[in-house]
């Protein structure tokens, strides 16, 4: 039987429980929490979704900083900005937005984030804690952080024994997303693009 998830209905409450939080911490510290949001070059989809985080990061009550860089923006500029970002008191999370223009290489930019910063979750310290189980210290992406709620909406906190099938095995996404099921101790199957008759693995969910 098909299940149709109420995704607004999640955000909303996502969103509210954040708003209490940020403000709270603001009340208790009388510091802002400051989201800077990196963007290289003019691919439409990219600024799309980086100006839809900049409304959502306001409404949630961040002071939400885009920094826009020209499709030449070197490495070498993108790596001092990062860098910059990381030493700014007032920023506490740091998101650049992929891809990149084929001229940059995002790995040293995407590990060069303090990992206390990595708001994307893929410095290695947080994916390396991801992996072995902490969910407590480290950072998590927010897309398979969310999609862990959806899921938790329909089938309740415990998901043991569950049969679960992720789609993709990027690391933004398909890999976290694994790594949060079985973790949350579901059997995990990862399909991709060299999966064979991937309607009937899916079906095993």
């Amino acid at each position: 039987m098909t299940t149709v998830i109420d995704g607004k209905k999640a955000a909303t409450s996502v969103i509210e429980a954040v708003k209490v939080a940020a403000a709270g911490l603001e009340a208790e510290t009388g510091v802002k929490t400051g989201l800077a949001v990196v963007i290289v070059g003019d691919d439409p989809a990219s600024h799309t979704y980086v100006g839809a985080k900049g409304r959502m990061a306001k409404e949630c009550g961040f002071n939400s900083i885009q920094h826009t860089l020209s499709a030449e923006t070197t490495q070498g500029e993108l790596a001092r900005l990062v860098q910059s970002l990381n030493e700014d008191a007032s920023i506490h999370g740091i998101l650049v937005q992929l891809p990149l223009p084929k001229h940059l290489n995002s790995e040293p930019i995407i590990q060069s984030i303090r990992p206390e910063k990595d708001v994307d979750g893929l410095h290695v310290v947080n994916a390396g804690k991801l992996a072995t189980g902490d969910l407590e210290t480290g950072l998590i992406s927010c897309t398979p952080a969310g999609a862990m709620l959806l899921v938790r909406s329909i089938h309740g906190e415990d998901l043991s024994g569950l049969n679960a099938v992720v789609i993709g095995r990027s690391n933004l996404f398909g890999k976290p997303m694994a790594q949060l099921l079985l973790n949350a101790n579901a059997t995990v199957t990862t399909a991709h693009s060299r999966t064979k008759d991937l309607a009937s693995v899916a079906k095993g969910a």
